[in-house]
C-alpha cells in the first residue's frame, strides 16, 4: 500500500488553499479556482458513488464493510454523504470501541441524540469514577478522539453527567488589586503597608 495520506492534515491544507482562493483579487481567477476544486470534488464524488453502487449490486459486504471502515474512504464517503452507515450508527460503533476504556473507570456513556443539522452529538456519562475529575477528563476527551475518527461531520460533543472539577489546594489566581493591606508584626499588632 502507497504512504498513508493523513486526512485531518490534508483536509486542514485544503481549507487553507480555499481560504487563501477566496483572498484572491482577480475575481476572474478565483472564480476559475473554486469551479476548478468544486468539479474535482463532483468527479470525485460520482466515482466513489458508482463505486458504493457497483460493490453494493454485487453483495459484496465484506467489501462494502472494508470500504466503510477504513479511514480514508470512510473519511470521503462522508463528505460525499454516501456512507452506508448514518451519522448516528457510526457514533454508536465509536462508543463500542472506547467502552473497554470506560470500564476500566467504571463508566459507561449513552448516545443521547445526534443533531445531524448542527453537527453535535449528545452522550451522557454513567458511574464515571464518582469525584475523580481527571479521569472523566480522560474519558471524555478518548470519546471525542473515537467519535471525530467515526464520525468528522461532527464538530461538537457534548457530555452529560461530568462531574465539575473541585478546585484543587494550590491555587493561582489573579494578584489582588493594588492598595493597603494588613501586615502583620511580632506582638499581634497589624499595620498597614502599600502593595
Amino acid at each position: 500500500m502507497p504512504g498513508t495520506t493523513d486526512v485531518q492534515a490534508t483536509g486542514d491544507r485544503v481549507e487553507e488553499l480555499l481560504a487563501e482562493l477566496a483572498a484572491l483579487s482577480d475575481p476572474v481567477a478565483r472564480a476559475k479556482a473554486e469551479e476548478l476544486v468544486r468539479l474535482l470534488v463532483e468527479l470525485y464524488g460520482a466515482g466513489l458513488e458508482r463505486v458504493m453502487e457497483i460493490v453494493t449490486e454485487a453483495g459484496a459486504g465484506a467489501v462494502l464493510h472494508g470500504l466503510a471502515t477504513d479511514d480514508l474512504v470512510s473519511g470521503l464517503l462522508v463528505l460525499h454523504d454516501l456512507h452506508p452507515l448514518s451519522t448516528a450508527e457510526r457514533v454508536g460503533l465509536a462508543l463500542e470501541e472506547v467502552r473497554p476504556h470506560l470500564g476500566s473507570h467504571a463508566g459507561d456513556v449513552e448516545l443521547v441524540g445526534v443533531e445531524e443539522e448542527t453537527g453535535v452529538v449528545r452522550l451522557r456519562l454513567r458511574g464515571t469514577c464518582d469525584g475523580c475529575p481527571s479521569s472523566q477528563l480522560t474519558v471524555k476527551l478518548a470519546i471525542e478522539r473515537a467519535v471525530a475518527k467515526a464520525a468528522p461531520e461532527i464538530v461538537r460533543v457534548d457530555v452529560e453527567g461530568m462531574v465539575e472539577q473541585e478546585p484543587s489546594l494550590l491555587q493561582i489566581g489573579m494578584r489582588p488589586p493594588p492598595g493597603p493591606c494588613p501586615v502583620p508584626v511580632p506582638g499581634g499588632t497589624e499595620r498597614t503597608a502599600a502593595r
